[in-house]
Parts: structure tokens; C-alpha cells; sequence
């Protein structure tokens, strides 16, 4: 059938409306990803991610958000490289680490979690030998991932005890999965363990416990500990999404800034943390924006501690577009 020049321009003006209502049958209509999954870690950092799923803030902005628990970025890196899972929360160490090394560009999107004194700290078995870090030479300790977190913050204070914080050295560190800290513990297999609340306190009130370094105390006081990441591409790819997603995690940060309570009561829903030790335990801080100069910081103690060969200016890293 032939098609005079009114129902040329009729189809064309079919076609050109298909391609604006994305009428591919994925049912998005600017353009905008709006299915998320996003790699958490099973502790307080992530309260305010569960917090915006539970109050129903990414529906309000048009978004579908799964979650998958991880043990660190590195684990899940060739996932966010190829675009499997969008945006991941992690430590500012193992972040920082990643980028200096290349294996991927991130960009810092949200903050997440500060330390706060009695939060994070080097636990030894009841009645343990060991009772001053300078008895942590030729022992294990047990740590989530080597090069992290734990890592940068047992280091100032292991220098301060006389100890090398050098793998091998004065002091061994085991890998061990979050999950598993307390059985480690209990069982023996290591000598200490570097843990984080809500773990801390579980290891407290079931195990008879005790803190033997504070490690957010003295010269990491207050030290910023996660946030959240996604790599350059996916910012540059996906800028309505990702101000989607920041406008979402603002009110859900502000709420757990504000509200102790509510991280509380969020922690046995997504950790195996008892409702019961998740109402007693330390708390670090929860930020409510983005900056530079306190990451700066890690990036710097980082470099001091041998964990970065080179100075990194963290405000390169830090996401710059249209938030929304």
C-alpha cells in the first residue's frame, strides 16, 4: 500500500513518538535505569539504605532498588565494571585502594558512616592472654579484608605500641568474613579480632568478650568510614538516576542522623544481630553530605601508613554533576 504525504508524516510522527516514550517494552519513559542493585555491607553503614527501602523513598523517585550483601568492593568489582550492579558501599580505604591501583575509576556519591568511639575495635576471647596491644605481637588478627578499614585503623596505634603493622611482621592478619567473626573468635582460630558494631556488642554479651583497642580512638578519632560509590562511567551514564538515588538516601540519612532508634530497629531485618543487642550498641555517626576534606583525611593517614604509595586528591573523586 502506497502512502500519500499526509500518512508519510503520519508514520513519522508514529516513529519519532515510539523513540520518546522508549516503547521498547522495558517501561521506561525518559531513558532513566531506574532497576538498582546495590552491594551493601551487613552492618550499620548500610541502615540508611534499608531505611529508604522500608519508607518507600526510591518508589517515590520512580526507582526499583535490589540489595546484595558483599564482604568488600573488590569481591564484586568485574560487576560493577560491566554494569551488573550499579552503585556499592564501601570503605573510604578499600575505595581509595582500588583507585590508586586502577582497577576501576570510582566516584564517591553519598557519604555514609563516621566512626565514633567504643563502634569499631580489636576484640579478644574472655579471659585471653592478651591485655595491651603490645601483646598482639606474633599473634592473628582477624579482619575482614587486608588493606582496609581495619588495617588503617590498627596501624597508628600497633606504631604506638612499639609494633610493626606490616602483613607478617609483628602481627598477622586472617582474613575472616563478617558473618564468621564471632565463630572465629569463640573457636580460637585467631588470636583477636578487628570487628564493628553491631558485632562488637554481639561478641560482648555472647562470647564475654572484651575491647582491647578502640580503634576510632586518639589519632582516628572520628575517622569517616563508608560511602557510597559508583564507577565513572555508570555516573556519567546514568545522571537522573543517580540524583534519584542521592535524593532518596538524603532523607533516609538525616533520618538515621536524627533517630537512633530507627538504625535499631532497621539492623535485625538485614544483619543476624538479635533485636535485643541491636537496642545497646555504639553507634558511629551518620553524615548528611559529602566532603572532601574529611575523606581527605583517610586518604592521607592512608599514604602515612604505607597503604598508598601516592598522595590522592579525594576531590576528584568526589561526583560533581547535577544531583537534582
Amino acid at each position: 500500500m502506497r502512502l500519500g504525504g499526509l500518512g508519510r508524516t503520519a508514520l513519522v510522527g508514529l516513529v519519532a513518538a515510539l523513540v520518546v516514550t522508549g516503547c521498547s517494552g522495558s517501561g521506561e519513559s525518559t531513558g532513566k535505569k531506574t532497576d538498582l542493585l546495590i552491594g551493601q555491607y551487613p552492618g550499620a553503614d548500610s541502615a540508611p539504605l534499608f531505611i529508604a527501602m522500608e519508607r518507600g523513598f526510591f518508589k517515590e523517585e520512580g526507582l526499583t532498588v535490589k540489595q546484595e550483601p558483599i564482604q568488600a568492593p573488590q569481591a564484586v568489582l568485574p560487576k560493577l565494571s560491566n554494569g551488573q550492579m550499579d552503585i556499592v558501599l564501601g570503605s573510604y580505604a578499600t575505595i581509595l585502594t582500588i583507585q590508586e591501583k586502577g582497577t576501576e575509576k570510582f566516584k564517591y556519591i553519598a557519604d555514609s558512616y563516621q566512626g565514633a568511639p567504643g563502634a569499631f575495635g580489636v576484640m579478644v576471647a574472655k579471659d585471653s592472654p592478651i591485655k595491651q596491644v603490645a601483646d598482639l605481637k606474633g599473634k592473628k588478627v582477624g579482619i575482614n579484608i587486608i588493606g582496609g578499614l581495619g588495617t588503617l585503623t590498627m596501624s597508628p596505634h600497633l606504631k604506638q605500641a612499639g609494633l610493626d603493622p606490616a602483613q607478617g611482621k609483628d602481627v598477622t592478619y586472617v582474613v575472616i568474613p563478617t558473618t564468621e567473626w564471632l565463630s572465629a573468635l569463640d573457636k580460637g582460630s585467631v588470636d583477636a579480632v578487628w570487628m564493628t558494631d553491631p558485632y562488637l556488642s554481639q561478641a560482648k554479651k555472647q562470647l564475654g568478650a572484651t575491647m582491647l583497642l578502640d580503634t576510632m580512638s586518639g589519632p582516628t578519632d572520628g575517622l569517616p568510614i563508608t560511602g557510597w560509590a559508583a564507577t565513572e562511567k555508570w555516573t556519567k551514564d546514568n545522571p537522573e538516576t543517580l540524583a534519584a538515588f542521592q535524593r532518596a538516601m538524603a532523607k533516609a540519612q538525616k533520618i538515621a542522623a536524627d533517630d537512633k532508634t530507627a538504625v535499631t530497629k532497621i539492623l535485625p531485618t538485614f544483619t543476624k544481630i538479635p533485636a535485643e543487642t541491636a537496642a545497646t550498641i555504639n553507634l558511629g555517626a551518620y553524615p548528611t553530605s559529602l566532603s572532601a576534606q574529611r575523606i581527605q583525611r583517610v586518604a592521607d593517614l592512608m599514604q602515612e601508613a604505607g597503604l598508598l604509595k601516592q598522595k590522592i586528591d579525594v576531590n576528584s573523586m568526589i561526583y560533581s554533576g547535577t544531583t537534582g
